[in-house]
């Protein structure tokens, strides 16, 4: 009942602030935002921002809808869009979604459907009377993001459904003041992998990210720790996802599998990379005969479940707390979450895995937030010798390394991440073919790669201002040079290797699977050859021990026993092209970070580099710093 009396209120206050010649059919609470409908939103739109100035007032997020008796037929909505979007938009499709009202408008260049200050979307919701949603056409063909795209509009019945008991949740009343808070280590502290954080705030329970640790030999240590005491999924209020790592998302589904259907938060970049990797870990399980804690249909589900929002736009996501999601600079869309909780109570920022610098993909992270008493932070690259090198030494060196090797008639092997590296070195590839620093050679691209660039060109918006303003206003993309080719049959392996010199990118990065381990397999022996790590090499990977020094070792098993290889190419690190902040750049983070932290907790970082970090940071900044163990609880208020 007081729920009830609660959510009346709420209608009741955007009533009154709505003029009656708009015609408000209904206000639903859709997740996080409520849902306006109405019979003539020429009103709304031609009056002000009447709707922003609503939300303002209430501090909610509202979106406006046309009533579902109003709305154009779909023929004729179709003809007044095309008559009002100018043809260099490059409208590639448009489609409805009947459930909400929306019209997805995909387009070459989105921008021009949008128009100056949004003038142009306006127009199109005031004549059409469907919600305009426009969205990148990307230049790389993807069937993965047409079935994706496909599952959601398939799906939009219980996505509606879902996202009105959400709605419920987030906006009902608070039972009792906030007056408690705590995080519990599940997992990601003082190791790399399986990162996961509950936060308890009163009633509600907030999870910040939800992985697996890919190296691990069992369950018990490749998820995180839900069979705790205090982990009930049905007590789980929201699940944050900063980005689009295994490590960070590996185990949602799982949590979906036990019944978990509450919202998911993450970027829209995110979302699509997270639903990419999550299918290919179901596959390159099912290659290894492995059978995989959860299935496809698991995925699925959790995807369903997942609210995209933009950087810097503050979202409610329980009773007295508010997620912000800023810039983290790591991978395409990665995110650090802002936790506002209660009227000025407590705010904690969670960095996830971030780069405090720039590269060619992305900008560097954010560091100033409105609020901050808790910061969250990864230390991977906390040790004492974690000091990596420029990035231009860096692109000198993998230059060098490249041009040595195809001088003596040899073949470069890049074990890339699909997400993030890969796309880093084709820039950093396409960069130096074009200004002749390196032959123009076949740059091979194997493995998940292809599909999560194609994600990538779907955002430029997201990535770097260089690269961005390549696409935009030189109409010259990178990621389309001509020198790469995308393999799609391994069958053409043996060919490539025992062809003419070639550079190959292949997944996965840390050669425990996938198709660089099988050119692995094939180049080892040749010492003509060169294999360069540009990502982390995890402890107890395959990549780890090449890395450290192993000149022997075994790849696979035949008949039981296992099938061993001597490496005799050439190996290599570039380490500057981490996607991670090194030692330098974590400090640097906190002594900038605005407004200055009163207390620091390290999480994602092997024991002995989080040690050391936390020493440091005490002693330059005197800032509590505290490193929980897994398991660990911290009362924080």
């Amino acid at each position: 009942m007081v729920q009830a009396n609660h959510l009346t209120v709420l209608r009741d206050g955007i009533l009154k602030s709505i003029p009656p010649e708009a015609g408000v059919t209904r206000i639903e609470f859709e997740g996080p935002e409520i849902a306006v409908y109405v019979k003539n939103p020429a009103v709304l739109l031609s009056g002000g921002d009447i709707v922003k100035t609503v939300a303002k007032t209430l501090r909610k997020r509202i979106v406006l809808r046309p009533d579902p008796e109003v709305r154009k037929d779909r023929e004729e909505a179709k003809k007044i869009v095309y008559e009002l979007v100018p043809p260099e938009a490059g409208i590639t499709n448009i489609h409805f979604d009947d459930v909400m009202g929306e019209m997805i408008i995909e387009a070459r260049k989105p921008g021009i459907v949008i128009g100056k200050n949004g003038y142009l979307l306006k127009q199109l919701l005031a004549h059409t009377l469907w919600r305009p949603i426009p969205v990148r056409t990307p230049p790389l063909k993807s069937k993965f993001i047409e079935s994706v795209s496909a599952l959601l509009h398939k799906n939009s019945n219980y996505r509606f459904k879902m996202l009105k008991e959400v709605g419920r949740r987030i906006h009902r009343p608070l039972l009792y003041k906030i007056d408690n808070i705590r995080i519990t280590a599940l997992g990601g502290f003082k190791e790399v992998g399986r990162s996961a954080i509950l936060v308890e705030v009163g009633e509600d329970k907030i999870l910040l990210d939800c992985g697996v640790r890919p190296s691990a030999r069992d369950y018990m240590s490749e998820f995180p720790s839900f069979w705790i005491d205090g982990f009930d999924i049905d007590s789980i209020s929201a699940i944050i996802i900063t980005h689009a790592h295994l490590d960070h998302c590996g185990a949602l589904p799982l949590l979906f599998k036990y019944g978990y259907r509450g919202p998911v938060y993450c970027s829209e970049p995110t979302k699509m990379l997270m639903a990419l990797i999550l299918k290919d870990y179901l596959d390159v399980a099912d290659k290894e005969g492995r059978t995989p804690i959860y299935g496809l249909r698991d995925v699925k589900t959790a995807l369903l479940h997942t609210i995209a929002l933009n950087h810097g736009e503050v979202t409610d996501i329980a009773p007295g707390v508010k997620l912000t999601l800023h810039n983290a600079g790591h991978i395409l869309g990665s995110s650090m979450a802002h936790l506002h909780i209660g009227e000025g109570l407590h705010n904690i920022v969670y960095t996830g895995d971030f780069k405090y610098g720039r590269t060619r993909l992305l900008e560097p992270a954010s560091y100033v937030f409105p609020r901050l008493e808790t910061l969250i932070m990864e230390s991977t690259y906390g040790g004492s010798n974690d000091i990596m090198p420029s990035r231009e030494e860096t692109e000198t060196k993998l230059i060098e390394i490249v041009n040595r090797t195809l001088e003596r008639g040899g073949k470069v092997l890049i074990p890339v991440l699909a997400v993030g590296r890969a796309q880093e070195i084709m820039l950093v590839l396409a960069n130096a073919v074009e200004k002749k620093l390196i032959p123009s050679v076949p740059i091979y691209i194997e493995g998940m790669i292809q599909e999560s660039t194609a994600i990538h060109t779907a955002y430029p918006e997201s990535l770097a201002k260089e690269v961005r303003d390549k696409i935009f206003y030189e109409d010259v993309n990178p990621f389309l040079a001509e020198n790469f080719v995308t393999l799609t049959k391994g069958h053409a392996r043996l060919d490539i290797v025992e062809g003419e010199p070639c550079i190959i990118l292949a997944t996965s990065g840390m050669l425990n699977a996938g198709p660089a381990l099988e050119y692995f397999k094939l180049m080892a022996e040749d010492e003509r050859n060169s294999l360069i790590f540009v990502a982390y090499q995890v402890e107890g990977t395959l990549g780890r021990a090449i890395q450290e020094g192993a000149r022997e070792v075994a790849v696979d098993y035949v008949d039981g026993k296992p099938l061993t290889v001597k490496v005799k190419m050439e190996i290599h690190t570039c380490d500057g092209f981490s996607g991670h902040s090194d030692r330098r750049q974590l400090l640097r983070f906190v002594e900038r970070v605005i407004p200055k932290p009163h207390r620091v907790i390290l999480c994602h970082g092997e024991s002995e580099k989080t040690m050391s970090l936390a020493s440091s940071i005490q002693r330059y900044y005197r800032v509590p710093v505290e490193t929980p163990d897994h398991l660990d609880s911290i009362r924080i208020r």
